[in-house]
């Protein structure tokens, strides 16, 4: 994929179908999975490749479900999302926030606190995700990685304009170009870690490590 400057994205690519406040629609817990078992299993194994064992983990934008490996032990977890009973039921959480990032996009965490990020399959939601990402890099360690997955599933009126408007390949590289956009990543790569291409959810992620502490 190219990796040519791209020009600044405009805000209507932003703009989303459905915009009543994120709290509400997601109100009602939703318990389920949004992709397959293999396209999980993808995940899971991406994560087992970039975060190091006992270290504290960021699952951003998280839910009922943090798909991490369930041998590695971790120091902590900390998920992040909008609805607490969600949060509440993740059994891998040791520590739980509620926030709106599209209202609040500053991360309530210290500098160079976390050893990875996870960010699964909601990266489309985000209205503002250059400074999401960029808060992101700023509580990362400096070389610790952001894994950003996502498949061909969303709640439609809710993703962003532009995701709409991009195929599968196009969407790698708009993730990629966002990190970039967020100033404070590097080793950015763009992986297709489909399982079983026609016969199970695609996978994609675009992966980057925190190229400094401050951002």
């Amino acid at each position: 994929m190219p990796d040519r400057p791209q020009p600044e994205l405009p805000p209507e690519a932003f703009r989303r179908v459905d915009e009543m406040p994120d709290e509400r629609f997601y109100a009602q817990p939703r318990f389920v999975t949004h992709i397959d078992d293999a396209a999980i299993a993808a995940v899971t194994q991406l994560y087992r490749e970039y975060f190091p064992p006992g270290g504290h983990i960021l699952d951003l934008m998280s839910s009922w479900v943090s798909h991490l490996p369930p041998e590695v032990k971790y120091a902590g977890v900390t998920g992040l999302g909008l609805n607490r009973a969600e949060l509440e039921r993740n059994p891998r959480l040791t520590r739980r926030v509620v926030q709106n990032l599209n209202t609040d996009p500053q991360l309530p965490f210290e500098t160079a606190s976390f050893d990875g990020c996870g960010i699964c399959v909601s990266i489309d939601y985000l209205t503002d995700p250059v400074t999401v990402l960029r808060e992101v890099g700023r509580v990362l360690k400096p070389g610790a990685s952001i894994v950003i997955t996502f498949s061909n599933r969303c709640f439609p009126t809710k993703a962003v304009a532009i995701w709409h408007a991009l195929d599968d390949a196009g969407h790698v590289a708009l993730v990629r170009e966002l990190l970039r956009m967020a100033g404070n990543f590097g080793e950015i790569v763009g992986l297709d870690r489909s399982p079983r291409p026609g016969r199970s959810d695609p996978l994609y992620a675009v992966v980057g490590r925190a190229a400094h502490a401050g951002g």
